[in-house]
């Protein structure tokens, strides 16, 4: 079981349920695509297709230790899509604040890292905005 932080704190799962692996796209065709699923080791090559197709991207980050999931977020940002973007893996709480910051609208961890980092630890990070010190260096 996972659980779903968003800047509210844990939040029930409404993600669609049929979900498509970004491999298996052309087998299951691209109409009706709503929700699909990325490694977060993959190539940014081929993105900007299915940022105009999905509604709901969900990238599967291995490790927290493995940034590159942010930089496909960032990508698809960029690339315009303006769906839901999920980062799933087992990301800490001190991370909240980049995951927003590059795109992503919710982190899906756990079960067990949520009572490890419960959701006073992440709350603590809600307030991403507010803090950005890239932000105050271009004042």
């Amino acid at each position: 079981m996972s659980v779903i932080v968003t800047d509210t704190g844990f939040s029930p799962d409404d993600w669609p349920e049929q979900v498509v692996l970004f491999e298996e796209m052309d087998d299951h065709g691209l109409n009706g695509l709503t929700a699909v699923d990325l490694s977060g080791d993959m190539a940014p090559e081929g993105l900007d297709a299915l940022a105009g197709r999905a509604s709901h991207i969900r990238i599967l980050i291995p490790g927290f230790a493995d940034g590159r999931g942010f930089t496909l977020a960032k990508q698809l940002r960029r690339m315009g899509f303006s769906g839901r973007l999920r980062a799933a893996g087992p990301l800490i709480a001190d991370q909240y604040a980049m995951a927003r910051r590059s795109g992503f609208d919710e982190i899906e961890i756990p079960s067990a890292l949520a009572e490890r980092q419960p959701e006073s630890d992440w709350l603590a990070r809600a307030d991403w905005q507010a803090v950005h010190y890239q932000r105050r260096l271009q004042a």
